[in-house]
């Protein structure tokens, strides 16, 4: 077992859901542990009711202490798809969790599809583009100055394409 992946921390007990609006609120609660701005209940609730809508969450935990450690909320569009956003609880980070929801997202876009499936990330979170090109996305094109930050000059947005 990888050291950094505690029993209470194994994605093996890790169960993907369809993101329902109901869950809107604990995702929202989530986003705001790890985006700035973050997106409220009310824009997470519209996104996950919208009919193009493919949006993940992944629960641990047994019995009525099962929590959200992680999301992924995506659209899809005619013959494409967008991952919109993707976060995992931070004592989940590197635990293959991130892995796990973007491969789910892939398998329920491919059934609905989609040929091809884009996302955006800053061009300084290297940990996360090395996480996609893992997964086989490659860049195809860049959004300057796309991502603002409080404490320094705003950070371009790279698009990654992953052809499905």
């Amino acid at each position: 077992m990888n050291s950094n992946v505690t029993p209470f921390r194994n994605i093996k007990h890790v169960s993907l859901l369809w993101a329902a609006p109901e869950r809107a609120a604990e995702i929202a609660a989530l986003h705001a542990r790890l985006f700035n701005p973050a997106w409220d209940e009310a824009a997470i609730a519209s996104l996950l009711e919208h009919p193009a809508s493919t949006s993940l969450v992944a629960v641990a935990g047994t019995g009525d202490t099962k929590v959200i450690v992680g999301f992924v909320i995506g659209q899809l569009a005619a013959d494409e798809a967008e991952i919109l956003s993707v976060g995992t609880a931070p004592d989940w980070q590197r635990s293959g969790l991130g892995k796990m929801l973007i491969e789910g997202l892939i398998r329920a876009t491919k059934r609905g599809e989609a040929n091809r499936l884009f996302l955006e990330v800053a061009e300084d979170n290297v940990a996360a583009q090395a996480l996609y090109a893992s997964l086989g996305f490659s860049e195809a094109g860049r959004r300057k100055r796309y991502y603002e930050r409080a404490d320094g000059p705003a950070v371009d947005a790279l698009v990654l394409a992953l052809n499905l």
